[in-house]
Order: C-alpha cells, then structure tokens, then sequence
C-alpha cells in the first residue's frame, strides 16, 4: 500500500516521522477519518470543515491549498492502491519536528501531513444481530470536540469494552451519556430520538450531523438533550453513529437488554435513510 508522508508518495511501510514530531512527543496534532465507496470520498465538505476547525483550534498553520492536496492526494491513494471499494481514509497533522519543550515551537516549523487509505470490512454482521456495549466514567479532558491524536482514555475504554466481549464502550460524564469511544449514541425514548447536543464533551460526528438531519427530513422527533443511564431501561432503542459504523444497534449495555433486544425499526429506518443520502450507487438515477 502507498501512503503519503510530507509531500512524497512512498510505501506505508517506509512512511517515518522524527522521534523528535511533536504528535510522536506530545499527541500535538489533529486527524480526520473519512470513507470512500467505489473512489468517491464520503461527505467530504464535511469532513474537511472539521479537520480545518480542528487545526485551527489547535493554532496549528496549514493552508487552504494544503488542504486541498490532501484531497487530491486521497482521491490518488484510493486508485493507485486499487480501492474501488468500501475504504477508510486517514489525514493526520503535527505541529511538525522540533526540539522538546512544551511550549510551540519557532514559527515557521513544517507541520507534519500524513495521508494514508486502507481497505475496510463494514461491519454488517454486527449490524443484524445488535451490537453490545457497556457503560465507563468519562475521565477524557474538556476540549472532546477538538479531534486531537490524544486518544489513550478512548483506548482504554475501547479494550475494556473488547476484554467484556463488548463491541463499544459508552462514556458517562456527570451523571449523562455523552458518547461512545469512537462514535455518537443516540436513544429512543417516548418516541423521541435523544443525543448528547454540541458541546466541548462530545466530537461533532460527521455520520452523526447527517443522521439528525435525515430523522429531521422523515419527521421523526429529535430532541439533542442528554439523557442518563438510568433512562437506558425505558429507551426503546438504542444505537451509535460513525464513519465506520454508520448506524449501528445496540441491543444490550452493561448485560442488560435494549428495548426488545433486536435491532430496533428507527435504526434500521435512519440506516436506509443514511445510505440513500452517501451511497454514489443508491443516488445514481
């Protein structure tokens, strides 16, 4: 596989960073996870809206063109690498090498641009029989809608969940839900499909966005307020959103069951509604 390191195209095996990049030191940078089906890249405007606010919030200076080439170099990847098919795409960018200290380093340092594709297997069978997730405190800092390559508390969780025989594991903060490890978690209850709102403790999940906007467009009632674990015994549903999942069920948090225990009809509702609105071949005439 080819990948792309700080303007050259090279082999993934050969892409190699200084000890001394501040993203290897410190987590000092920001990423971006998209996917691509049959070489076209999925919400793409999105996708780099976000990863431009992420560098911005971390003050980290890459151009618009730069940017722009990453795309560029994406859509290249996708074909020299021969994935036509269902592909993740990954951006990553670092404050660059310098010398350790905490402080930035001297304006003018090259920031670090990675650009690497891979190809996936959606997880469709999990997707039919409902996936299981347990509940942990959220301990992440305050500044979640930054997405930061700082992601050791969500590595944590996710192989507390894996070691459980979990597939996702869902943060409490405060006493509410705020999201999952790597996704957003949405519930039905009294009919009304509920989610953590935008705030500095949850990432503003691109999959997440589309899905509340294709609820809001088949006239479901959405409401983006926080609901607590103890609502989970009344929800009638219950799933979570990402670029890899899509929509995913949940049938069963921390071994108890989710509304009837299968995958529930608003799922499977907003996952029909979230492929018509990204898949080139559903939206072909």
């Amino acid at each position: 596989m080819r990948s792309y390191l700080n303007g050259k195209f090279v082999d993934a095996d050969a892409a190699v960073v200084p000890v001394t990049d501040r993203g290897f030191m410190f987590g000092d940078g920001v990423y971006e996870v998209t996917r691509s089906a049959g070489g076209d890249l999925i919400e793409l405007t999105r996708h780099v809206r976000r990863l431009t606010r992420n560098l911005r919030e971390m003050a980290i200076s890459l151009r618009e063109s730069d940017v722009a080439t990453m795309v560029d170099v994406s859509r290249t990847l996708l074909r020299d690498n021969r994935l036509d098919g269902d592909a993740l795409v990954y951006w990553q960018v670092t404050r660059g090498a310098a010398p350790r200290v905490h402080q930035f380093p001297p304006v003018g340092t090259v920031p670090t641009v990675y650009v690497a594709t891979m190809p996936v297997t959606l997880p469709h069978a999990v997707r039919t029989r409902g996936a299981v997730a347990i509940t942990t405190p959220d301990i992440r800092w305050a500044r979640c809608d930054v997405k930061t390559v700082n992601l050791l508390p969500n590595t944590l969780a996710k192989q507390r969940a894996v070691e459980s025989g979990a597939d996702e594991a869902i943060f409490v903060r405060d006493g509410t839900i705020t999201e999952g490890a790597s996704s957003n978690v949405f519930a039905v209850l009294d009919g009304e499909l509920r989610t953590h709102p935008r705030s500095p403790y949850i990432l503003p999940g691109v999959t997440r966005d589309v899905v509340l906007e294709v609820a809001g467009e088949a006239g479901m009632s959405v409401r983006e307020e926080p609901f607590r674990p103890d609502d989970l015994a009344r929800a009638s549903e219950l799933f979570f959103t990402s670029t890899f999942n899509d929509v995913m069920p949940i049938v069963r948090v921390d071994g108890r069951t989710i509304g009837s225990g299968r995958p529930g009809p608003v799922a499977q509702q907003l996952y029909a509604a979230f492929l018509e609105r990204v898949s080139p071949v559903a939206a072909a005439p």
